[in-house]
């Protein structure tokens, strides 16, 4: 398994994180209120520049208004696709 952060499933994962925020019209600035960080912040997370872990993606989630588990099976089907 490639641990790389810029790995294709991350870069998958990425895609899909700013795809489902630009989707709900929500913008960098909206979700960084919303989690409680700056927009600098987000956008370092959505360019890859700093890695998120599970308990920051759950906060992600719950800001753009998903839960975790709906994320997940998104994503999965994601790298299905390619």
């Amino acid at each position: 398994m490639d641990k790389s952060i810029v790995s294709n499933e991350y870069k998958i994962f990425l895609k899909l994180l700013k795809n489902i925020r630009t989707e709900r019209a929500c913008t960098q600035e909206n979700l960084a209120y919303r989690i409680g960080e700056t927009q600098s912040f987000i956008s370092k997370c959505e360019r890859g520049e700093r890695r998120i872990d599970i308990v920051e993606l759950r906060h992600f989630c719950l800001g753009m208004g998903i839960t975790l588990g709906e994320f997940a099976q998104e994503f999965e089907a994601a790298l299905m696709r390619g």
